[in-house]
């Protein structure tokens, strides 16, 4: 074979290749891989990998976008990722954000009752100063769900956990002060009675300080080994980049998580217990009921929580901040408010006296 001939059949070939390498450029954008067995200006065309792109013909390989950028669907450009955060500008922060008013208005709306009817007997049965107490914290507790929404800083990240956690430890708390004053009331029915000294005022901001401290504690251990900070989310969502505030220290969180759980066990337990005492207007009963609910919603909250991602993790701790202060302030106050305003005939002295008989 002449050399002519040689050169004439390798140009053939060439050409040939050429037209089919074309070919798969026009149906897919990738990177090529020569072919075993083949010529070797033969070449497979290839997809690239997820997350990668290829913006020219004839690439030996696919490159990856940057942290902020994502491929589009053909794989042959990179686009700018969304910046989003829980906001009072979209549909859910705009629900979560009326739910949190409006039961901050139906709270004073009930504070407001209490006070109006304080010298009636169904108020001054059941400590009014600790049942003011635990209605300004259910307030607080509604109002610190706001701290939630909009975008994360470096002041609202260190308030958020630490203002939830101590919070909701003095309502606790003023529930388990509840109950146990109820209980040992009637401990000490005989005169002279050493339990007595223990009742009233004593006893109840003793219970509340010494729990609140022990939170208080816990938070500042946490401020100072691993503090909230803002940070943001690249990864969990491909299309998005989501701000958040990163707790630090998961550990501490649920240390103060469960530290509530405790407190809340404790207060369910001691309630349980004192549910049958022989009193009208009896608490214990209301606190059972609502410590049911209130452990219920958070055991719930750590699975959600833990299996949700982006924004939705931040809704989903406003919900159960919500929601279990919603049922604590059902449970506890419905009854007494509907006895106060639609039976007050059921509001006296000789009523109280009878059912206890």
């Amino acid at each position: 074979m002449t050399a002519e001939v040689k050169k004439l059949c390798t140009e053939m070939l060439i050409r040939s290749c050429l037209i089919h390498w074309d070919e798969c450029l026009m149906i897919l954008v990738g990177c090529k891989a020569r072919k075993e067995g083949e010529p070797f200006c033969c070449y497979d065309c290839l997809p690239c990998p997820e997350g990668k792109i290829s913006n020219k013909k004839d690439m030996d390989a696919c490159f990856q976008c940057s942290e902020d950028h994502y491929p589009n669907s053909e794989q042959d450009s990179c686009l700018p990722k969304k910046i989003i955060f829980l906001s009072y500008g979209e549909p859910l922060g705009i629900i979560l954000a009326m739910f949190a008013f409006s039961f901050s208005f139906i709270t004073v709306l009930v504070l407001g009752i209490f006070i109006k009817h304080q010298e009636t007997p169904i108020v001054k049965a059941n400590n009014r100063d600790l049942t003011y107490m635990l209605l300004v914290s259910l307030l607080l507790s509604f109002l610190c769900a706001l701290l939630f929404i909009g975008q994360p800083g470096k002041v609202t990240c260190l308030l958020r956990q630490m203002t939830f956690g101590i919070i909701f430890t003095v309502v606790v708390s003023c529930l388990l002060a509840k109950t146990i004053i109820v209980i040992l009331a009637f401990m000490v029915i005989k005169p002279g009675s050493r339990m007595r000294k223990w009742l009233g005022k004593r006893l109840a901001s003793s219970t509340i300080i010494s729990c609140s401290l022990v939170q208080g504690m816990i938070c500042t251990m946490w401020l100072a080994t691993s503090p909230p900070f803002p940070d943001s989310d690249i990864h969990s969502v491909t299309e998005e980049i989501v701000l958040e505030c990163n707790d630090g220290s998961v550990t501490m969180f649920f240390c103060v998580l469960g530290y509530i759980g405790f407190l809340a066990i404790v207060s369910f337990t001691v309630a349980f217990l004192g549910r049958k005492l022989p009193d009208r207007f009896n608490e214990a009963k209301f606190i059972t009921f609502s410590m049911l609910v209130f452990c219920s919603v958070w055991l719930s909250f750590i699975p959600t929580y833990l299996s949700t991602k982006g924004k939705y993790m931040v809704a989903v701790e406003i919900f159960s901040i919500l929601t279990s202060s919603v049922g604590l302030l059902s449970c506890i106050f419905c009854p007494k408010c509907y006895i106060i305003v639609m039976r007050p005939d059921m509001n006296k002295k000789k009523r109280l006296m009878k059912g206890n008989n």
